[in-house]
């Protein structure tokens, strides 16, 4: 308040000081030689674009079938990161500890080439679960194009131009 108080005294001892006078009588920088300072102490832009900030992840849309021998190789790897706390039946293993689901969905995506994404992931509760995401085969294409490979009734066309 007081502060404020002496501003106005000042303003009016000294009327052709204006805002940017008043500033630099209490020390104060302008917003310009503030923007100058900024900028001196920046990088140059052309610095930061020539190297790049994030590498573009590969499509997510890719085309995988299953393996002929899946069971065999997601009950190995159940078993190889589980150790001896296996169920009998090891597709009832449960996939509660994060660590270990983890650990069982990286090196399944690593061997199959094909992860489970992030949206599907809270729906791992079990290795049956994993089992039945690794069996559903996926298909690297659009709806139109699973349409211009119908036959389509004489009277509708698709004219797709790439």
């Amino acid at each position: 308040m007081a502060a404020l108080w002496a501003l106005r005294v000042a303003a009016r001892q000294r009327p052709g000081l204006g805002p940017v006078g008043l500033r630099a009588l209490w020390g104060d920088r302008s917003r310009k030689e503030e923007r100058e300072v900024e900028t001196d102490g920046a990088v140059p832009e052309k610095e930061e674009r020539s190297q790049p900030s994030l590498m573009h992840p590969p499509p997510r849309r890719r085309s995988y079938v299953p393996p002929e021998d899946l069971q065999s190789c997601l009950e190995s790897h159940v078993r190889e990161v589980f150790g001896p706390s296996v169920p009998e039946d090891w597709q009832q293993a449960p996939l509660q500890e994060k660590r270990l689901k983890h650990r069982l969905l990286a090196r399944l995506a690593a061997e199959l080439g094909h992860a489970v994404p992030n949206s599907q992931l809270h729906r791992m509760h079990c290795a049956r679960d994993v089992l039945g995401f690794y069996r559903t085969p996926v298909r690297d294409g659009t709806k139109i194009d699973e349409l211009m490979a119908t036959e389509l009734p004489p009277n509708l066309k698709i004219i797709w131009q790439q």
